[in-house]
Parts: C-alpha cells; structure tokens; sequence
C-alpha cells in the first residue's frame, strides 16, 4: 500500500469518526490536504466556519493570513501538508452566526489519533504547530506558546516540530504596530523552520 493510499483510507474513515461529540453538530469532518509524502505540515487548532462549509482546512480569513504569512517566508503552499489538530468545527450558536469554541483537552487528545495517522503517512521532517491546541496535539503534553517557540523539538520519528502563533491571533489584535511586529514574526518563525529542511 502506497503512503497515499494509506492516507486516503484514513481520510474515508476519519469522515465517519465517532471519537468524540463534536461531529453530531458539525457539517462534515475536514481532515488535511497537501502532497503525500510532504517534508513540512502545518498543524492548526480545528476548522473554522468556512472550513467546516467547503471541507477544506485554511480556507477561511486564517487561512488568507497563512496563504501570506507563506508567501513571504518563501514557502510555497502546495508543497505543505496542512491539516488541524481537531477535525470537526466545535462552535456556539449565537443567532444566526456560528462562534468558534476552544476545543477541551479530550477533545484534543481524542484526535490526536488522526494527526498522528496523518504524520506517519506523511512523515514530515518539520511540523510546525501553530497555536496551543496544535502543540498539546503534535507534542502530547500542554505547552505554553512562549515558553516552545523559537527552537525545535524532537520528535520520536526523528522529525522536528516547531511552535508558533496561530494566524487566527494576529487577526485579534486590534493595534496596528502590534499587529505587524507579530505578523513579521510568525513570518520569521516560517521562514526558520523551512530551513531546517535544507539543514
């Protein structure tokens, strides 16, 4: 069976995963896309709004900063593996607009059982984690973003993960000089796990 193989039966059975409540109110399981094998996955918390409608991960306005953010490291998107640490859109309804809630640790962890099944079919050599939810997934323990970020972790398959910021952050913050000082260094943090593969 071929690695893509592989991950397409993957794919057909995580759209009917049952591992925890959040595919009862979600439209549809979004599980990762990209090359299969990839040298670089990107891992992100869970699908937003608009992911949850298409079935696409990064699709959404987070996804336009990555698309970006990418760009400008050097990267190019169709070379990545992109996938989120939870496969289904947990949210509260408020009115006629869906709000994006933080998935629970068990949620986390009951997912973690499809990002791993993603990760040793793609078998990257860097996976950068964007966001807590992300790095508790890839890493298997709670971190705090400040305390990961800037240098590698190994991984057990001998990869590298690397912890950033998620791009939905930067689209929270409300001051402008702030706001591009953290852009540029999710840019840097980009940039310096692409490297690593040339390392």
């Amino acid at each position: 069976m071929t690695r893509m193989t592989e991950w397409e039966a993957a794919r057909a059975e995580a759209s009917e995963c049952r591992r925890c409540p959040l595919w009862k109110p979600a439209t549809q399981t979004v599980f990762g896309e990209g090359p299969v094998p990839a040298p670089l996955m990107l891992v992100g918390e869970q699908p937003g709004d608009q992911e949850d409608k298409a079935g696409h991960p990064f699709v959404g306005p987070a996804g336009g900063v990555l698309d970006r953010a990418m760009a400008a490291a050097g990267i190019p998107r169709e070379a990545v593996y992109v996938t989120n640490a939870v496969k289904h859109f947990k949210f509260v309804p408020r009115g006629k607009r869906r709000i994006h809630s933080k998935p629970s640790a068990g949620e986390i962890d009951a997912c973690r059982w499809w990002m791993e099944r993603e990760r040793l079919t793609v078998r990257p050599a860097v996976t950068v984690a964007m966001g807590a939810t992300a790095a508790r997934s890839v890493l298997g323990r709670a971190v705090t973003i400040a305390g990961t970020r800037g240098h590698p972790h190994p991984m057990e398959d001998g990869g590298e993960c690397w912890v950033t910021i998620h791009p939905s952050y930067l689209l929270r913050i409300r001051d402008e000089v702030d706001a591009e000082a953290e852009y540029q260094r999710f840019v840097a943090d980009l940039a310096q796990a692409h490297q690593r593969l040339r390392a």
